[in-house]
């Protein structure tokens, strides 16, 4: 798979990721947050006011069953992911129910033939 067909995977799994979303009465606030230090794929507010950062992995479905989506975020993505969310919050307050405070989420999805894609959302993922 080249670079290309990476990025319209990754395009797809976070159009997907989005509609999902929406459809779970979250309200995306910026897509593909970038700055020198780091990356968020999703930034949105979830139906209890909860600001979340969501990565989002993407995986077409091969003859090797045993990759998933979820493998593909490391520690060290991780680190970056939380390190960037902490910073837009902090530059972002007004965005933060004191209450509630801020999370970061994964969601996996596994492309197949079936136009049926598999989506798993993990909340609250830690280091």
């Amino acid at each position: 798979m080249d670079s290309t067909d990476k990025q319209k995977t990754g395009q797809l799994g976070e159009d997907l990721a989005c509609e999902c979303l929406i459809n779970n009465r979250y309200r995306i606030i910026e897509r593909n947050y970038r700055k020198p230090w780091g990356e968020i794929d999703i930034i949105a507010k979830d139906h209890d006011k909860t600001l979340v950062f969501i990565e989002v992995k993407t995986l077409q479905q091969s003859t090797n069953f045993n990759l998933k989506p979820e493998d593909q975020l490391t520690a060290s993505k991780l680190k970056k992911v939380a390190r960037t969310a902490s910073l837009y919050s902090g530059a972002n307050q007004g965005l933060i129910n004191k209450e509630m405070g801020w999370r970061i989420d994964l969601i996996a999805i596994t492309l197949n033939n079936t136009n049926n894609p598999i989506i798993s959302h993990y909340k609250n993922i830690n280091l």
